[in-house]
């Protein structure tokens, strides 16, 4: 395509740094009640208020229950509330996390996040099914259009470091040229039983012929300064384990944290930790091969209070 005497090439996976928000039919929100999921709420509002689709934002949170820190739910509720957004729960139907942890007989770890696929990804995408389906009773016809936003930052890990801003989110049930032209691709190699390349591999994610999902990390590029920053200036509330020193808001005993953060953790949330430890007996695996929940707990219990631990990648 020429434009303005210049070649524009259209790679995939590279899109604009604000998506037209007006091409979509929902546009998912995905909070975690932390401070990336709630700088990543102000910064869509902004281009959303500006685009006026406002109406079609969803916020969703994928409900952990008591691996989560007290509250979190409620306070996710609020900041949606703030905006006054659809606020949407999904969570795993079945067990919780420390319950299939023991059905599993393992905790998750960092090359096996079982626990981010079973009690976020999958509800989320039920979720994904429910919005489309609203949307053609509504009368909508073709693909649903759907843009899922979230707060994942490349200063967090080296894998999210890897991440693009803007991606399609494609799979191998995709009908959109991009997808197609992968699976000729893909089918090519394994009719000659050789390995698909990553860039000729249509994916596993939540596009199909029913729907066309993209996904948006606004914040992506922020740092953690410029992540506290739109917090403070937004107006929402902050969850008080921030001020009881944790650096982040995952999972209470998050496998990827650091071990000043585990123990700052038991310390905050010892009963919690007393259960894990349990678990951990039943299976006779550790919670994580370099260090057990047993060993976390009679550090909290012989270490001093702390203000503040130092953040982990993950």
């Amino acid at each position: 395509m020429v434009s303005s005497g210049q070649l524009e090439i259209a790679l995939p996976g590279f899109g604009p740094e604000v998506p037209d928000l007006t091409s979509y039919r929902w546009i998912l929100a995905n909070v975690s009640a932390g401070k990336d999921s709630m700088a990543m709420l102000a910064e869509l509002m902004l281009h959303a208020t500006a685009a006026g689709v406002v109406d079609r934002i969803v916020v969703v949170h994928a409900d952990l229950g008591d691996a989560e820190w007290d509250g979190t739910r409620d306070l996710a509720a609020e900041h949606a509330a703030f905006y006054d957004l659809r606020f949407e729960v999904v969570a795993r139907t079945g067990s919780g996390l420390l319950e299939r942890i023991e059905e599993r007989g393992m905790f998750p770890s960092a090359d096996n996040r079982w626990c981010t696929s079973d009690f976020k990804r999958g509800p989320v995408r039920r979720l994904i099914t429910a919005l489309v389906r609203e949307a053609e009773a509504a009368g909508h016809t073709g693909p649903v259009r759907i843009l899922n936003v979230m707060g994942l930052r490349a200063e967090e890990s080296p894998a999210r470091r890897k991440l693009l801003a803007f991606t399609h989110d494609g799979s191998w049930t995709c009908p959109c040229a991009e997808c197609e032209r992968r699976q000729r691709k893909a089918k090519w190699y394994k009719a000659r039983k050789l390995p698909v390349p990553k860039h000729a591999n249509p994916g596993w994610g939540a596009s199909n012929t029913l729907r066309y999902v993209d996904t948006w990390l606004p914040v992506h590029s922020w740092s953690t300064t410029e992540v506290w920053t739109a917090v403070w200036a937004s107006g929402l509330r902050v969850h008080p384990a921030y001020a009881a020193g944790m650096p982040r808001l995952s999972c209470v005993f998050c496998v990827l944290a650091s071990r000043s953060a585990l123990v700052r953790a038991a310390q905050l949330q010892p009963a919690l930790a007393a259960r894990y430890a349990v678990v951990e007996a039943k299976t006779g695996h550790r919670f994580r091969l370099d260090v057990s929940m047993a060993e976390i707990i009679a550090e909290a219990e012989a270490s001093p209070q702390v203000a503040a631990v130092a953040c982990w990648e993950g």
